[in-house]
């Protein structure tokens, strides 16, 4: 059996050879994640399966499309479709930390049982277990036990209000301890609000105060500019702690995107990019058929490898999900403009 030594040295090579772990920087020791983990390990198959699946994926595919998902048998549609990623988060104003755990196990149970069903027919599903990516409220340690696959935090204190970025940051390295901790690759994803945000928090961290304009609230926050320039700034100070940068832009522009890749692959080579499709935006209005046609392939050109378009606004529609999901994975936005969801 090997000494406690020699699983830190074990642990320490990985981070240090394995691809996975190329440009992760950790604020922990190896040491400290065995202490963590005590004598007996649970083990977490299907968050360890869904992460190495849509870590391949990732870097396989020219892009990953998810759409979002309500409930169980909406994920178990998409899967069917042939999407490769399923996307989780609640409606707006619904209680994630209490909502999310629950939907995850129940879309598992849900794709474990038509596996099982299908393959007495002697035929399988698309596969029974579909990387799950989930916004962060209900903490990493819940999510990895349900199963989820990627986890992303936005650098918010609450609606409008930035975090410092030092605490942005202390919070993605929390959430990479936890998983490590539980012997998960859990893939970290970290979206700033920068360029529609005007105020944050305190105005403490030296990389937040080149935006400042010196203006207090009422509550004491202090006015931001917002903008693309802390955008960007904020991103290549979290680039080190995640495997993937959203940031949310409040409309589709891929001048911007563009902007926003190059940035940050001139300072961090390859580091993967996500991006919101957002149904709100009126993309019928604002670009022709073309432009929609083109305009994920173009983004995943740039580095944007996981793109998704979230559960508010994407019910089962006439079509259905099932149909919904299976143009979705063949045409990207082309299908969901012109059913008419967006």
């Amino acid at each position: 059996m090997a000494s406690r030594d020699q699983h830190i040295a074990a642990l320490q090579a990985d981070w240090e050879q394995h691809p996975r772990w190329h440009g992760i920087v950790r604020h922990h020791t190896a040491a400290e994640v065995l202490h963590l983990r005590g004598a007996c390990q649970a083990d977490h198959a299907l968050a360890q399966r869904g992460a190495a699946k849509l870590w391949e994926a990732l870097h396989a595919e020219p892009f990953v499309p998810a759409l979002g998902a309500l409930t169980a048998e909406q994920a178990l549609q998409q899967v069917a479709a042939g999407l490769k990623a399923i996307y989780l988060s609640p409606q707006p104003g619904a209680d994630s930390a209490t909502l999310v755990p629950p939907l995850v196990r129940s879309i598992h149970q849900q794709l474990q049982h038509a596996d099982l069903q299908q393959r007495s027919q002697g035929r399988a599903l698309t596969d029974d277990v579909a990387p799950i990516v989930a916004e962060g409220a209900a903490g990493v340690a819940a999510l990895i036990e349900a199963g989820v696959a990627a986890v992303h935090f936005d650098d918010l204190l609450c609606d409008g209000v930035l975090l410092p970025t030092s605490a942005a940051i202390a919070r993605l390295c929390a959430a990479r301890l936890q998983a490590d901790a539980m012997g998960v690759p859990t893939l970290l994803i970290a979206r700033t609000d920068a360029v529609a945000a005007a105020w944050l928090a305190a105005d403490s961290d030296a990389d937040d105060q080149p935006f400042c304009t010196g203006e207090r609230s009422l509550d004491g926050y202090c006015r931001v500019r917002p903008g693309i320039a802390p955008a960007l700034a904020r991103a290549l100070a979290f680039a080190p702690y995640v495997d993937l940068l959203w940031c949310d832009t409040g409309k589709p522009d891929l001048a911007l995107a563009k902007r926003f890749a190059e940035a940050i692959h001139a300072r961090h080579p390859g580091k993967l990019l996500a991006y919101h499709c957002a149904l709100s935006y009126h993309w019928k209005q604002n670009f022709d058929d073309a432009t929609i046609a083109r305009f994920q392939r173009e983004l995943g050109a740039m580095g944007y490898r996981l793109q998704f378009v979230a559960p508010a606004g994407v019910p089962d529609v006439g079509h259905g999900m099932f149909q919904l999901a299976h143009e979705y994975a063949r045409r990207q936005l082309s299908a969901i403009v012109e059913l008419k969801v967006a």
